[in-house]
């Protein structure tokens, strides 16, 4: 709880640092995930730093993921309730430029980049998650949605000390996963895909490994 009476839930693996004076309340997001409830305060907006991105609301509810991992200036931001608007630096073609979205609930504003400081060609778009799925962590569950192996082993290894690797990541990286998982339960996890597409599962005590057999 913040002292302007605005809860914050950190996911594991999150970084996040609050600056709040009378003038104006800033939070940054460096990393991980973290759902706001941000109490009402029509003189002093709520700004969360993610990335290349200013995410500015007076009193709502909203989820704001860094995945520096996926590309130098990935993030997610989700609109639970309320209005947010979000301002997000890039190159033009004379100097850097700033799009702006106005989110409605409901909808997830997913940003990449391809690096230098600011947003390049792989740009920012709007899609309607299950929002559920995107608060399973709050349960203690990660829900995988047709994602890449890859991204799979990502999401899993944030809640596990002992981490899942692929080792033939050009033959099975690509492979797409689907399913709710007990987060740090990532052996349950690695035998499962092992089971669901013939792949082999060795555990040692720094790591558990994916390949093929």
């Amino acid at each position: 709880m913040l002292p302007d009476g605005t809860r914050v839930t950190l996911n594991t693996a999150t970084r996040v640092r609050a600056t709040l004076t009378q003038a104006k309340r800033v939070v940054q997001v460096s990393l991980g995930e973290a759902l706001f409830e941000v109490a009402k305060d029509a003189t002093r907006p709520f700004v969360v730093q993610v990335a290349d991105a200013n995410v500015t609301a007076t009193g709502t509810t909203f989820l704001v993921r860094a995945t520096p991992q996926r590309g130098d200036e990935a993030f997610d931001v989700t609109l639970i309730e309320g209005q947010v608007i979000v301002n997000q630096a890039g190159r033009a073609a004379h100097g850097r430029s700033v799009e702006q979205f106005v989110m409605e609930p409901g909808e997830r504003l997913r940003a990449r980049s391809s690096g230098g400081g600011a947003s390049d060609a792989l740009g920012a778009r709007l899609d309607r998650p299950k929002l559920e799925n995107l608060t399973a962590w709050k349960r203690g569950e990660v829900v995988l949605d047709d994602v890449s192996l890859v991204d799979a082993v990502l999401e899993m290894n944030r809640y596990s000390k002992l981490p899942v690797v692929i080792l033939d990541m050009d033959t099975i990286g690509s492979l797409r996963i689907s399913g709710i998982m007990h987060a740090g339960d990532s052996e349950a996890f690695a035998r499962a895909v092992a089971s669901l597409h013939g792949l082999s599962v060795r555990m040692t005590d720094r790591r558990i490994e994916l390949d093929t057999k």
